[in-house]
């Protein structure tokens, strides 16, 4: 595996010459990093579900470079996807939308409609522009682990899995994008991200919760996802801390010494956006420790703090159903 600088031409084309081959990259993303293949090709896509682990049945996010693209590989864009792309795009907003039969089943869990985005990293829109072809991408981590913002992290992770990651420094949003659908008329949310509802709300009127039980459209609608090796607990007071032995992020400076042996503050003095930029890389840092169980302050449930609390709480799900410990 080689860590090569994203912003360099020969890193660029040596990262296009291995998914011409059909082979997979790690790149950067303005939310994560990503673990990329040429998503016209099935054959290099199944590739990125080994080396993930991935089922089968959870869809991949497609990325493209222009947002011209979109026609090419959609098959219906309503008046409010098009108003959200022009807002947002290029940035961390993914649409679900009919797919074009171009698009492979195995991109799409088999489902008739397919996410898109276009990313604004200049690393990732160079690399995927000069590419000519969508590239299907997920986070650059092990199936249901946090997600990666630094290139160290996809190295860590993945080691000797792929042959190639372009570092394009860390993550700005820290916090992958924020998916939606649009059904008769309404804009339906399935991933809080990067993008808050405030945020939608103010180009497309109501966000509504997607309640379709039982269908996975989209990245992170499973019971668990962004988890960590230890488990984690959810609390509302540093009372709660029992286990001595324990790790405890907090979402801002806390009013007295902590009684865990290590400690990260996602933003001193509570600033939301500075919190989801150190949320995943805080915690990849917390679970490095030999530990019994990981504290999580809660995180204020606005702007940016809701898609931390949901990713917050399937963490906690993976060990422990009601969240406990």
């Amino acid at each position: 595996m080689e860590i090569l600088d994203g912003a360099e031409t020969a890193s660029i084309e040596k990262a296009l010459a291995f998914l011409r081959a059909g082979d997979i990259v790690a790149f950067p993303t303005e939310t994560v990093y990503g673990l990329g293949a040429d998503a016209l090709n099935p054959y290099a896509v199944a590739k990125i579900f080994e080396v993930k682990k991935r089922p089968k049945f959870d869809p991949l996010i497609v990325h493209i470079g222009d947002k011209r693209w979109l026609s090419l590989f959609a098959d219906h864009m309503p008046v409010e996807v098009v108003r959200l792309t022009e807002k947002f795009w290029p940035g961390p907003l993914t649409v679900i939308l009919p797919k074009k039969p171009i698009i492979p089943d195995i991109v799409t869990a088999g489902l008739t409609t397919v996410g898109i985005r276009m990313p604004s990293h200049p690393v990732a829109l160079r690399l995927i522009k000069a590419f000519r072809n969508p590239v299907a991408a997920p986070s650059a981590n092990p199936f249901g682990y946090m997600s990666p913002t630094k290139a160290v992290h996809v190295a860590k992770m993945l080691k000797d899995r792929l042959p190639l990651i372009l570092d394009g420094g860390d993550s700005v949003f820290g916090i992958e994008s924020t998916i939606v659908s649009c059904r008769d008329n309404r804009v339906y949310i399935h991933r809080h991200g990067a993008i808050t509802v405030e945020e939608l709300e103010r180009v497309v009127g109501n966000i509504y919760e997607n309640k379709e039980d039982g269908i996975c459209e989209s990245p992170g609608e499973l019971p668990f996802h962004y988890a960590p090796s230890r488990p984690l607990k959810i609390i509302t007071s540093m009372d709660e801390i029992r286990h001595a032995n324990s790790s405890f992020l907090a979402f801002r400076n806390p009013p007295e010494q902590p009684d865990a042996k290590y400690i990260k503050v996602l933003s001193p003095d509570g600033n939301l956006r500075e919190a989801a930029a150190n949320f995943f890389s805080y915690l990849i840092e917390l679970d490095h420790h030999d530990v019994d169980v990981i504290y999580a302050e809660k995180i204020p449930e606005q702007g940016i703090g809701k898609a931390m609390m949901e990713r917050l709480r399937k963490a906690s799900k993976k060990y422990h159903p009601e969240g406990g410990i």
